[in-house]
């Protein structure tokens, strides 16, 4: 018999109370140890399409190159950073044979888990979907926002309180479909059996700041449906301003 996977993943996504259309996607490969979060750019009529696009793409490729990555677990950085060029690849090719499409795109965060030489989770994002580390009660966001506020945040140009309200804060400075040559962030941090890590669309995090997602986080105790469950319905009963999408991914104990 087949051992089942030791990380699993569960996800939900949810219009909320005052988008049209979601233009969030998720992907939760649980069999191959990848998960990914897409936010289709707000205001863009093909945002939803660009969304799924991205999370279709990566998926199969994840698939093909599953066999690959368990062969080569030091290169899944690698591996994390194919899936991002090859949906922002498709994403182009899109754009370019279909002119009513220029403009599409999408955030896009993904990560998988390899155990040797330590249990390490990898991600590559582009754009302001997150994904966190929760581990004994303390929430660590691992991935930069790649938005203009950011940016003036790390110039010391506002402050962080003012940041929270900025007209431009949803503005992009990555994402999938804005060039041929986007190169994701790659981040890697070790994971502990107790740890949850959560991949989420910014219509969670403008709903909750972290201590409430850490609280949220505390109060399910490890159970990944607890958690996710909890988050999204959250984010709806303070307004559900954006399309919602949370994915958390639990060790599993044998």
């Amino acid at each position: 018999m087949i051992q089942p996977p030791q990380w699993t993943g569960v996800g939900r996504t949810e219009r909320g109370h005052v988008r049209a259309t979601n233009q969030d996607a998720l992907a939760l490969l649980n069999d191959c140890g990848v998960w990914i979060v897409a936010d289709g750019m707000g205001g863009h009529p093909a945002g939803d399409l660009a969304a799924q696009t991205a999370v279709s793409v990566a998926t199969q490729r994840a698939r093909e190159r599953e066999a690959w990555l368990r062969e080569h677990q030091n290169a899944a950085g690698e591996f994390v950073a194919d899936l991002v060029t090859s949906a922002n690849q498709r994403i182009h090719d899109l754009m370019l044979a279909k002119p009513s499409l220029q403009g599409m795109g999408t955030t896009f965060v993904a990560f998988t888990i390899t155990p040797v030489p330590m249990p390490s989770a990898h991600i590559a994002h582009l754009g302001d979907s997150r994904a966190y580390l929760y581990r004994t009660g303390t929430l660590k966001q691992l991935t930069r926002d790649h938005t203009l506020v950011e940016k003036f945040l790390q110039r010391g140009l506002i402050d962080a309180a003012t940041a929270l309200t900025h007209p431009d804060r949803h503005i992009l400075t990555k994402g999938l479909g804005m060039g041929v040559d986007m190169k994701p962030e790659l981040t890697s941090t070790p994971v502990l059996p107790h740890d949850l890590i959560m991949l989420c669309s910014d219509g969670l995090t403008k709903m909750l700041e972290d201590s409430a997602i850490a609280s949220v986080l505390s109060r399910a105790n490890g159970d990944a449906h607890r958690a996710c469950h909890d988050l999204i319905e959250q984010a709806l009963t303070r307004g559900g301003e954006d399309n919602v999408t949370v994915i958390v991914v639990a060790y599993h104990h044998h």
